[in-house]
């Protein structure tokens, strides 16, 4: 029975004429009852088997079909992006990554947010707000030094990139004469406008993640620490409060920045999975026969 129970719990419900999403212990039962595998079987004990096997079916993880092939290129850029993460830049080189966080709005509440309070009270945010517009943030993390520049503008085009770029610009040294900008696929960073830009400022040099590998941009990481730490309970007079107060965590920010410490070996699991997203993955029958045994 129990080896039984393992092979149903590996195949999709719809397969076993089971009209569900997922499988749950309640439900396994249910079905070896009515394929009277078994008499009668108690959730419970279903749960005890699957535990026994590390197995829970009724767990969901999302992936994506990759739309460029993951062959000797898409190695060579991640090896790429590697080697800018990893290896001692030269004193003249700089390696930044750029990206944009969209649609952030000052959602205005009816009420201030009430602090937390002893006796296990916390913030309360007042659910009802008012629309007022949108932001999007431009941002510059410096993988060395961990320092963030931004800006912010209600649009996103290569215009407020290219300002962005201008930013980096004017405030890095000129005894810099390599900056490296680590950018994802959005139009916006390879427009004709924004080629154009670049063009004619030679010390930048434009490095792309692989498609729907945007992860790899560590500023992806920062902006998790912005939305955690600043925007998470959002209530904003309006557009210039919220953009006064994310500059302000920027400001304080880079009172304390820090690198993110990403190791060769992150991106070697990476291409290690390249080949076979699911190798991890043992079809049913590798655990039926581990069952059986």
């Amino acid at each position: 029975m129990a080896t039984h129970l393992v092979k149903l719990a590996c195949e999709l419900p719809e397969d076993e004429a089971r009209s569900l999403s997922t499988w749950t212990c309640s439900e396994l039962a249910r079905t070896l009852i009515r394929d009277r595998v078994v008499d009668t079987i108690s959730a419970s004990s279903v749960q005890r088997i699957l535990a026994s096997e590390k197995l829970k079916p009724w767990r969901v993880h999302h992936w994506l079909s990759s739309k460029v092939p993951r062959d000797d290129r898409f190695r060579e850029t991640v090896n790429n992006i590697c080697d800018l993460y990893t290896r001692k830049l030269r004193p003249h080189e700089r390696v930044l990554s750029l990206d944009e966080k969209t649609s952030l709005q000052p959602r205005t509440r009816t009420s201030r947010n009430r602090p937390a309070r002893p006796g296990n009270e916390p913030v309360i945010v007042e659910h009802e707000y008012v629309r007022k517009g949108a932001l999007n943030l431009f941002a510059a993390f410096d993988t060395r030094s961990g320092k963030v520049l931004g800006i912010l503008r209600t649009r996103k085009r290569q215009l407020e990139f290219i300002e962005l770029l201008e930013a980096i610009d004017r405030t890095t040294p000129a005894s810099v004469t390599l900056i490296h900008l680590l950018c994802d696929n959005l139009s916006i960073h390879s427009g004709k406008l924004a080629c154009a830009w670049l063009m004619a400022h030679p010390r930048f040099q434009t490095h792309f993640t692989p498609v729907h590998c945007s992860w790899m941009n560590q500023v992806e990481q920062w902006f998790s620490i912005l939305q955690r730490k600043r925007l998470r309970a959002p209530n904003f007079a309006d557009l210039a409060d919220l953009e006064a107060k994310i500059l302000s965590f920027i400001d304080e920010w880079n009172e304390i920045a820090h690198p993110f410490q990403w190791t060769a070996k992150s991106f070697e699991k990476v291409l290690a999975s390249v080949d076979d997203p699911f190798r991890r993955r043992p079809h049913w029958t590798d655990v039926f026969l581990r069952a059986a045994a």
